[in-house]
């Protein structure tokens, strides 16, 4: 650990609890972030930033600043925002990232590429992490529950920095792993999330609309989708979580189905975070979603392989009616998807 050792750009849900544990464990980090009253909480010796929820509870000070006050150098940068906002933030940290430093993506979605495309694939770390946190107002997040976290190199070499890396982590997450295939991790969260994206649309928790026996198929055809995109790419999607791949590709029965979503729902039903992100970002924040950013790009993946996802396409549709108001939350959603 040095100065300038971990700037964390973007100290909502992810970064913010990501970076509390860091912060807790010696680390020298930064936080930057957008929400002014935010950044003056964490760096305010009276509040802090504050962990809180059933996982653990504590509360940390450190140096934070907003996007325009950020100076020098730094040798990791974890990237932590929404990912439509991944291109603009890479640019706007990149004069900030040492020449032989790195970013590290802890985002939804493929952002890797788009992190790559702008600092160098050399200079660019992908990771996988599903753990339930929510930011809650300006210097609190809560931490909902323990889950995957995994790191891996974008061309799956096993490098000291990456070793360092997964040391690091394993203050926040003890049962942190590496990976030599990044990729499989980032397309099995796709089909676990496409289900959680579909929660959105409705009122109910993701364990209870999950355990919808009616939505059975839905949960086939939407996550399905993903699976066979994600052949034609040639990936071979990882589970966790309760979140089985293989019962979701075409040749899986009904009952590998069923087995899987319930596998999910007794992962999900304890957790303290009962709703996804998207749910919170249309029922509570009411701004715009990472929809395109997720399934968007499996989308567009499918199509250029002459694949069409009718499911994915329509659950798209939904939640940009919803963000454009035009169409309430309403658990009747999900069937009216089923039967499209």
């Amino acid at each position: 650990m040095s100065n300038n050792d971990i700037l964390i750009w973007g100290a909502g849900a992810i970064g913010g609890t990501v970076g509390a544990f860091l912060v807790r464990a010696g680390y020298d980090v930064t936080f930057v972030d957008i929400v002014p009253d935010h950044v003056a909480a964490i760096r305010d010796p009276k509040r802090g930033l504050r962990i809180t929820g059933p996982v653990d509870r504590f509360s940390v000070t450190a140096p934070a600043v907003t996007p325009d006050q950020v100076q020098g150098k730094w040798p990791r940068i974890f990237l932590a925002v929404k990912s439509q906002d991944t291109v603009a933030a890479s640019r706007a940290l990149k004069p900030f990232l040492a020449e032989d430093g790195y970013v590290l993506s802890l985002q939804n979605g493929l952002c890797e590429a788009s992190i790559a495309a702008e600092v160098g694939a050399a200079r660019t770390v992908g990771a996988f992490v599903n753990f339930g946190a929510d930011w809650i107002e300006p210097g609190e997040i809560l931490f909902g529950n323990r889950a995957a976290v995994v790191v891996g190199e974008l061309d799956g070499k096993i490098t000291p920095r990456l070793q360092t890396l997964h040391d690091d982590l394993r203050h926040f997450e003890p049962d942190a792993i590496i990976t030599d295939d990044i990729a499989s991790y980032l397309w099995g969260k796709l089909g676990y999330g496409s289900l959680l994206i579909a929660q959105a649309v409705g009122q109910l928790g993701i364990a209870d609309c999950l355990a919808r026996e009616e939505l059975l198929p839905l949960w086939r055809e939407i996550a399905g989708e993903v699976m066979t995109v994600a052949a034609a790419e040639r990936v071979t999607p990882q589970g966790f979580n309760g979140f089985s791949p293989d019962a979701f590709t075409a040749g899986a029965s009904e009952a590998d189905a069923r087995a899987s979503v319930a596998a999910m729902v007794a992962f999900n039903r304890p957790n303290a975070k009962t709703h996804s992100g998207i749910w919170r970002d249309l029922a509570i924040r009411k701004r715009r979603t990472e929809v395109d950013m997720m399934l968007g790009a499996v989308v567009a993946a499918g199509a250029r392989h002459g694949i069409g996802c009718p499911k994915l396409s329509g659950l798209i549709a939904m939640i940009h009616e919803i963000e454009d108001g035009k169409r309430p939350m309403t658990d009747d959603n999900l069937l009216a998807l089923m039967r499209a």
